[in-house]
């Protein structure tokens, strides 16, 4: 399926942001997956780490981010890649809402810091 529509988007909301799958094996993609993740405002990340590279393009923001010890602002139009095994976090301190394109490799896992949990999630499987 080459178009992907926002009305055949499938939508995940979780610790507070909402993720909006384009690109995924659901969808026919073989290697690629990319989604829009959308932060309310005063949305506080939680740090993690991925099993792939991952690239985040703000659509909206600005996003507070951090990858191991750099924290900075990214603003609309900035890039962000996230080398696999970084800690990685981005938070909506903003009165507004912000928005981010991301893209990485089907099979991608998440292992948050503070539980030490595992998750696959399902817009990058």
């Amino acid at each position: 399926m080459p178009h992907l529509t926002a009305r055949s988007a499938r939508t995940f909301d979780v610790h507070g942001v909402r993720f909006t799958s384009f690109a995924s094996s659901a969808s026919g993609s073989h290697d690629l997956a990319a989604w829009r993740a959308d932060f309310p405002p005063h949305t506080i990340g939680r740090s993690h780490t991925m099993s792939r590279d991952e690239i985040l393009h703000v659509l909206l923001g600005p996003l507070e981010i951090a990858v191991d010890d750099d924290e900075f602002t990214a603003v609309d139009g900035d890039a962000v890649l996230v080398p696999a095994g970084s800690a990685f976090r981005v938070s909506n301190t903003a009165d507004h809402a912000a928005q981010a394109w991301v893209t990485t490799t089907v099979g991608m896992t998440a292992t948050m810091l503070d539980a030490g949990e595992t998750l696959a999630p399902p817009w990058a499987q």
